[in-house]
């Protein structure tokens, strides 16, 4: 009989049941966790949007003088920062605001960019039921209710807002909430107290979006140079207006705080560094589930500029010094201003930038304490024009010499021209035969004259008629742009004037060109003139910076970004023998018996600078505006040009003081003297002085003034 076989099917089967329902056991209980354990984390990862950045900005490059001593830096401030979510609601940003008001005080300044528009939003938020009271069912029905609702909030509905500190506070927080863009760090109140700081701290959790850190300012460390400097706009400013495209175009935000003037906006580039790079990641409700840095950013690189800081400390003081000394010495019911530049003129570098202004208030100067109020006006060196007088004359003998008018050596009798009109014009005395180093040393202005009337095609004759010619005008102005003069300069700030080229009207005005006074020139550009005569020839760009250095995270200097060279703009088309002849006649103004300015440098300790130079006085003229009627007033602009030393120039200087009443007082000369003895003082600073800068050699009546009639 065959026995039956047994099969193992049914315990393999039901084996196999049992694995199957084991493993879906484990995924139910694995979907259990992840649902009820990790279904909130899930599902913000599944809501998560893009990541969205944004950029916040750096400390500015620090700002240093030629000896690496600090003129601009930045100073660090604690500050409280919101970050405002997308699709935020107002009523939220509100209490948070009021939450902030408890914790720490509002910086009472800040009351002050509360606008009318911003109280009337609060009271609208905060006063529901009486905002509501103001509309008519209809006009709840027109698109520009809120519109409507404003214009019909009074000054007595603010009032009780206005006169709580506590509401204040409050306006004050809600306003810069309100102002600041999604996602970005918006600054609520920067120099919190370490108190502030310490109760911040500990509330931070129930603070959403908002935090602490470390904001900066501007912090000049000098009171000197201010118009040159520049300013910063603020972070309510933002971007200016005018270059809002431009910025934006390059990822700069409309608050970030930019150069609006001068040397901070000339190097904005450079200055600003590199802005820290934030991400945000959002849900798709605009709240934050993560913040991360993708870029810590850099600071700006700083700038070593050429200006030696105590040589322009020194100068201010002796510009304010005679500026208030001539004021008072009484001629001078108009003056109200001076300037000094000084360059290098082997390498264009500016060693200083000085301008001092009289204040005014309703054309009335402005005293304190009986004593003129001075401001900065150095900014005026290359933005303000002035008729400089016979300081121009050695471009017009370089003039008579290359286009063949005159011959080096060759004599001119100054005495008094008559033309017909009658018109007479003269130097400030008859003076006799001159050459050309002589007419330039007792500054003759009839041998300027005569160079004047070859350009024009004619020679002179008593009583003659004057030719107009605008064409030898034109190339006349052509020969003096060579030098600088009427031409930008180049200098790296912007704003730079030109000057003022003025039309020939009648014949008359070609000779007075030729002795500096009909067209318009800046102190600057006066400065660029004689350099180029001190060097030889080659006019250079003035340069206010002449490193870029990279920044460090302590107070030395970083590695040079990039040094500046010195710049040839031109050279001349004037040989070097008449290059030479001029030079000549610049020194014997300044070191010879019987130079206008010989009496002021041709002693000791003013002689051993071995100093070249041209003296130079304009008419000029100021117009008053008394009862309805234009009143004229005929005034002087003194003048000063020079070098040291002639043979190995190593400083150049201009001189500019205006609307004199009088041209016998020699401010310009004094204030010369004392410029050129500190900058030898502090060149030589570690051993003796080189000179008592406030030792003033008493004028010689007989060699002043240079006056045209």
């Amino acid at each position: 009989m065959n026995k039956k076989k047994k099969t193992h099917v049914p315990f393999r089967l039901n084996f196999l049941f049992f694995v199957v329902f084991l493993l879906f056991a484990a995924l139910i209980m694995r979907l259990g966790v992840v649902q009820i354990v990790y279904g909130e984390d899930y599902q913000k990862e599944v809501n998560r949007t893009e990541n969205m950045q944004v950029s916040v900005s750096v400390p500015r490059g620090v700002i240093y003088d030629r000896e690496h001593r600090v003129i601009v830096d930045n100073m660090a401030k604690n500050a409280i920062t919101y970050t405002k979510p997308k699709g935020t609601k107002p009523e939220e940003m509100l209490e948070l605001a009021r939450t902030l008001a408890e914790l720490i005080q509002q910086d009472k300044k800040r009351y002050d960019k509360i606008t009318e528009r911003d109280f009337k939003d609060y009271w609208i938020l905060t006063r529901p039921d009486l905002a509501d009271a103001k509309l008519s069912a209809e006009e709840k029905k027109e698109k520009k209710a809120y519109d409507i609702l404003l214009d019909k909030i009074s000054e007595e509905d603010l009032q009780a807002i206005k006169a709580s500190d506590q509401e204040l506070e409050v306006v004050s927080f809600f306003r810069e909430m309100v102002a600041g863009a999604s996602l970005t760090p918006k600054i609520l109140k920067k120099g919190i107290t370490n108190e502030e700081l310490a109760v911040i701290s500990e509330q931070l959790a129930s603070l959403p979006n908002i935090d602490i850190t470390t904001d900066w300012d501007r912090d000049p460390h000098i009171t000197i140079l201010d118009s040159v400097l520049g300013d910063i706009t603020s972070a309510d400013e933002g971007l200016p207006a005018d270059k809002l495209d431009y910025y934006l175009a390059r990822g700069y935000s409309r608050d970030d705080r930019v150069g609006k003037s001068q040397l901070e906006e000339q190097y904005e580039d450079v200055l600003s560094g590199q802005k820290k790079t934030i991400s945000n990641v959002t849900d798709k409700a605009g709240n934050v589930l993560e913040t991360k840095v993708v870029h810590d950013g850099t600071s700006g690189n700083d700038l070593i500029l050429s200006i030696d800081f105590e040589l322009q400390a020194e100068v201010e003081k002796i510009l304010e010094e005679e500026l208030l000394t001539a004021k008072n010495s009484g001629g001078a019911t108009f003056l109200d201003r001076a300037y000094v530049v000084m360059l290098n003129p082997m390498t264009g570098e500016v060693l200083s930038l000085a301008g001092k202004t009289l204040k005014k208030d309703k054309d009335k100067f402005v005293r304190e304490n009986g004593q003129y109020v001075v401001d900065d006006h150095a900014l005026g060196t290359f933005t303000s024009a002035y008729t400089m007088g016979s300081a121009v004359k050695g471009a017009t003998v370089l003039t008579g010499f290359q286009k063949g008018l005159i011959r080096p050596g060759e004599h001119i009798y100054d005495r008094t021209m008559y033309f017909k009109g009658p018109v007479k014009k003269s130097s400030y005395s008859t003076l006799g035969s001159l050459e050309d180093r002589n007419a330039l040393k007792k500054s003759s202005n009839v041998y300027m004259f005569n160079i004047a009337l070859r350009l024009m095609g004619v020679s002179y004759s008593p009583y003659m008629s004057l030719p107009l010619r605008p064409a030898a005008l034109d190339e006349f102005r052509s020969y003096f742009h060579q030098f600088g003069l009427g031409v930008k300069t180049g200098i790296d700030l912007p704003s730079e004037s030109t000057g003022y080229m003025g039309t020939l009207s009648n014949p008359g005005l070609m000779l007075d060109f030729a002795i500096g006074q009909f067209d318009t020139y800046t102190p600057l550009q006066l400065a660029q003139y004689v350099s180029t005569i001190a060097n030889g020839g080659y006019r250079l760009q003035p340069q206010l910076v002449r490193e870029i250095r990279q920044p460090t995270n302590d107070d030395t200097l970083g590695a040079i970004a990039k040094s500046f060279e010195p710049v040839v703009l031109n050279k001349i088309d004037m040989s070097d023998e008449h290059l030479a002849r001029v030079q000549e006649g610049f020194r014997r103004v300044m070191q010879e018996s019987g130079g206008t300015a010989t009496s002021f440098f041709g002693s000791a300790p003013y002689n051993s600078f071995n100093p070249a130079g041209k003296t130079g006085t304009a008419q000029s003229f100021i117009f008053e505006r008394k009862n309805g009627k234009v009143i004229t007033h005929s005034t002087y602009n003194l003048t000063l040009v020079g070098y040291a030393p002639f043979d190995k120039p190593e400083v150049a200087f201009s001189i500019v003081v205006p609307y004199l009443d009088k041209d016998t007082n020699p401010v310009n000369k004094k204030i010369g003297q004392r410029i050129l003895a500190k900058y030898y003082e502090l060149k030589s600073k570690n051993g003796p002085a080189v000179a008592d800068p406030n030792v003033i050699i008493e004028n010689d009546p007989n060699l002043e003034g240079e006056t045209t009639e």
